[in-house]
């Protein structure tokens, strides 16, 4: 042990007619530890936040929708093969969109109609489980020649249906001729109700066979696009790129990232901010530091002209009090850290904190810890801490031993 380390950690044991600056200690420590505390905790749950909407998200879309330039997509089955043999595309389905009209005895409401392939659509959207899927393949859902329709949670209790209900369904025929864009009614059974937990999606969408969907506006053999998964959805966007430079010009792909820049840029913003605020509370502590170092200088000016005399140079005498220093930030970030572990723990595990599902995507708080973060924020905390010891360290070393024994 060098003999500055000792030195340094006698002064952290104050006397007690150092007993204000000990206690200026303990505050900077409470306050090290309470800003590294709710700096772990804030981030862990808007870092949960992310990654809950991008779970939920990723449930109901695809990571990457690839389409046409023009109108219509037809004779899709050739890109569809060469989309499934792409490297690290691990399934795909064509789809086709539509506004609809849904009408029960109980209610009116708009949708958006996606007809989608019972056979493959289950790889792509997690949201819908296989059997339901299995349903939508029956085009005669029962001896009544009524095909299947799955609602979202929210679409059905607008619509006041349950499974088994009876629902009719309106949608414009597609083409320029204006006779035959006269929207006709068909009668749907509801064979299930879905919850992805996204309220927008929950209230407006729809699925249907794609070739029940196809028939009923007007467009066989044709699709609006084709939606992809990959493996690794943090490269969806150099599949993308790749998928349409082998397929041509006329194709144009989005992955999921692009779909969500403006929520997920929000987010992150929103995360940086917060972080910025938070490590004011760390840089109030910081002061005390200071403070506490200062008023030691002031108070150690014999022992510090004393050192010098017997041979201390000036970078022994900074390191005293450095060491004092970052041993009160590493003590306080080290109690942060521990007690943000135990909270976050607290409230993954019992989630006493309840949400309003129609304001949120979560009912809880979602805790979600990453190491980066905790790096970040364990880093930052220990150089602000140093910062905070340089200027009283400074002073110290710069003492005259002279004047110091002859005043001090």
């Amino acid at each position: 042990m060098s003999f500055e380390f000792f030195i340094g950690r006698r002064y952290l044991k104050a006397r007690k007619k150092h007993a204000f600056i000990s206690l200026i200690t303990f505050l900077s420590t409470a306050g090290v530890a309470l800003g590294v505390m709710v700096m772990i905790v804030v981030i862990a749950v808007m870092s949960g936040a992310e990654s809950e909407l991008r779970a939920r998200m990723l449930g109901v879309s695809a990571h990457i929708i690839i389409m046409r330039h023009s109108a219509s997509f037809q004779n899709y089955e050739q890109a569809l093969n060469h989309i499934k043999k792409t490297p690290g595309v691990t399934a795909a389905t064509p789809y086709i969109y539509a506004q609809a009209m849904l009408r029960t005895s109980s209610g009116i409401s708009g949708a958006v109609l996606r007809g989608v392939d019972p056979e493959t659509a289950g790889r792509v959207i997690k949201t819908l489980d296989a059997e339901t899927l299995k349903q939508l393949s029956q085009n005669t859902f029962d001896s009544k020649n009524m095909p299947a329709i799955i609602l979202g949670k929210e679409l059905a209790a607008n619509l006041k249906v349950k499974k088994d209900d009876l629902i009719f369904l309106t949608v414009p025929k597609a083409g320029s001729d204006s006779k035959n864009r006269i929207p006709g009614m068909k009668r749907f059974k509801v064979a299930g109700i879905y919850q992805s937990g996204l309220y927008e999606y929950d209230k407006s969408l729809a699925y249907i066979s794609l070739e029940k969907a196809q028939e009923i506006i007007g467009v066989p053999d044709t699709i609006s696009g084709i939606e992809v998964n990959v493996k690794d959805i943090y490269k969806a966007g150099d599949i993308a790129d790749t998928i349409v430079s082998d397929l041509g010009f006329s194709y144009l792909a989005q992955d999921w990232m692009q779909m969500n820049k403006n929520i997920f840029s929000a987010l992150k913003l929103q995360k940086t901010v917060m972080f910025i605020i938070l490590v004011l509370i760390i840089l109030v502590a910081a002061f005390n530091i200071a403070s506490a170092l200062i008023m030691m200088v002031m108070e150690k000016t014999r022992d510090i002209a004393i050192l010098k005399a017997m041979g201390a140079t000036n970078q022994s005498i900074r390191k005293i009090f450095v060491y004092k220093g970052m041993v009160i930030g590493s003590i306080g970030t080290f109690l942060g850290m521990f007690s943000g572990f135990i909270l976050c723990f607290i409230l993954k595990k019992y989630k006493f904190i309840k949400l309003p599902p129609d304001v949120y995507f979560f009912p809880t708080l979602p805790i979600s810890l990453e190491i980066t973060d905790i790096v970040i924020i364990a880093a930052s905390t220990m150089l602000i801490c140093f910062v905070s010891t340089l200027y009283p360290s400074h002073k110290a070393a710069r003492l005259n031993p002279v004047d110091a024994l002859r005043y001090g």
